[in-house]
């Protein structure tokens, strides 16, 4: 299996992704790490997973609160 770079042309600018942990994530959304690991597994939140823990693209995080967004007025 080839080994993923920048200039993979079926994963371009993948360096360029920015990926938070669970944690990160939580603080971010404002939420507890469980809900960040629900959301993960019910796929709601794309993730990767590195070993036993979870990265999340943070652009990602910005599209599920933008599409989350609810204008109460």
């Amino acid at each position: 299996m080839p080994a993923n770079n920048a200039n993979d042309p079926e994963h371009p600018g993948l360096a360029q992704v920015k990926f938070l942990t669970v944690a990160e994530v939580a603080t971010v959304m404002r939420v507890s790490k469980m809900t960040v690991y629900r959301l993960v597994h019910n796929g709601e939140l794309p993730a990767v997973r590195v070993g036993k823990s979870f990265r999340v693209p943070e652009k990602a995080v910005d599209s599920y609160l933008r599409s989350a967004y609810f204008d109460a007025g």
